[in-house]
């Protein structure tokens, strides 16, 4: 039987790339709506550490995390039955970064693998077998949300390895609604446009570099809803 509407009051939400920008706000919608949140990143904006330190610490904790690396990522699980009693039912796979210039396929300043490869799509194919196996283990239905984007939809010259990342990942989500009907695990993505977030308003030279227009871009929060809409409803498909 297939997942169906969730209620994530009181349960475990695990959001990589939570100190900051969409994942942070869906980190605060999480909360508001009665749930325990795992926050996991490298480390936390300002606005992340303020979420961190005015929220009940019953209720959010902040574990550092490279997600490029699986056995950080499987420390989650662990962390989470230490600081809450039990394993997230949610999982978003929100890190990601976007053609930073130390790993870019143009720039030619990696040798034997894509950093941004890692960290936007294996980083979110491991992540959703970490919680496949968590979730079986313990007969327990959940969701698995990765934060794809519409440059998983089309291709752009300038940013071919981002693009093809977030490819990965509509191509693993759109593998997976067989899971759900047999295990009771959905696995869905959110594929936002451009959004206004820190990657773009805090850096001009990345801002003009790719023709950032606020008036044209989502906020964190419009993307958030959607996400939540993804988590809590009965619709598996991808939110673009």
């Amino acid at each position: 039987m297939p997942c169906g509407a969730i209620d994530i009051r009181g349960k475990v939400v695990l959001v990589t790339g939570g100190g900051s920008g969409i994942n942070l706000a869906f980190a605060k919608q999480a909360l508001k709506r009665g749930a325990k949140v795992l926050v996991a990143d490298l480390r936390l904006t300002g606005e992340g550490r303020a979420f961190v330190n005015d929220s009940p610490s019953e209720s959010v904790f902040f574990a550092e995390c490279n997600v490029s690396k699986r056995s950080e990522l499987e420390k989650l699980v662990a962390v989470s039955r230490e600081q809450f009693g039990f394993i997230p039912e949610v999982y978003v796979a929100g890190a990601g970064v976007f053609e930073p210039r130390w790993s870019s396929w143009w720039d030619d300043t990696e040798e034997d693998h894509y950093a941004q490869f890692q960290i936007n799509a294996l980083h979110p194919l491991k992540l959703a077998r970490i919680a496949t196996r968590a979730l079986l283990a313990e007969n327990r239905k959940g969701v698995v949300l990765i934060v794809a984007s519409l440059a998983g939809y089309s291709g752009a010259f300038a940013a071919p390895l981002y693009c093809a990342s977030k490819h990965a990942c509509i191509g693993f989500v759109r593998s997976m609604p067989e899971l759900d009907r047999l295990s009771n695990i959905k696995i869905t993505a959110v594929a936002p446009g451009i959004v206004a977030t820190p990657m773009f308003t805090s850096d001009a030279e990345q801002s003009k570099k790719w023709g950032f227009d606020a008036a044209n871009a989502v906020t964190s929060e419009e993307v958030a809803d959607a996400m939540m809409d993804l988590v809590v409803n009965d619709h598996p498909e991808v939110h673009a």
